[in-house]
């Protein structure tokens, strides 16, 4: 980022939420890669539904940082912040979802959550348990102070909306 787009954002509270989104929900999905190739935890289909929101919300506020900066409609730039406090508030519930399987407050998917179940004939068994991975939605692989990563990302979800609502509501006022 050049001085002048730092300059630009202290006078554009619009441009600085969308900067914020994007650079903080581009970590969130480094810091899940992260997990999954240094560490080694693999994610369950529940985690991979999580980063759906962030794949969407991402380059989304590059174009809206890129709107605010070039000083289009204000109007628009606060739609195209809405629609990512929608996104993430998406992704937020996701999190809530897949943290409550965890918790055992309410049942997962089947497939990575249930019973295991179509392996075959006897003989088949054996070649088919070598071939099944199945990484479990309702088991947390990591917790830091009680909390998953499904539960962190409730947390940066709600922080990232929260911080487009403020770009919205600052904007308005600017």
């Amino acid at each position: 980022m050049t001085v002048t787009a730092l300059h630009a954002s202290e006078r554009n509270p619009m441009l600085t939420a969308a900067l914020t989104v994007a650079v903080g929900g581009a970590a969130t999905i480094l810091g899940a890669y992260f997990f999954q190739y240094v560490v080694g935890l693999n994610p369950c289909p529940l985690c991979l539904e999580q980063r759906i929101p962030y794949y969407v919300a991402i380059p989304f506020a590059g174009l809206v940082a890129a709107a605010a900066y070039a000083r289009w409609d204000e109007r628009l730039i606060r739609v195209g912040l809405g629609l990512l406090v929608i996104a993430l508030l998406i992704g937020a519930g996701l999190g809530v979802y897949h943290s409550g399987v965890e918790w055992k407050f309410w049942p997962g998917p089947q497939d990575c959550s249930g019973q295991i179940s179509g392996l075959g004939s006897v003989s088949d068994l054996m070649s088919r348990l070598e071939t099944i991975r199945v990484v479990r939605c309702d088991e947390a692989a990591w917790r830091f102070l009680g909390l998953s990563l499904a539960g962190y990302n409730v947390l940066i979800s709600l922080a990232l909306a929260a911080v487009a609502g403020w770009g919205m509501l600052a904007g308005r006022r600017a």
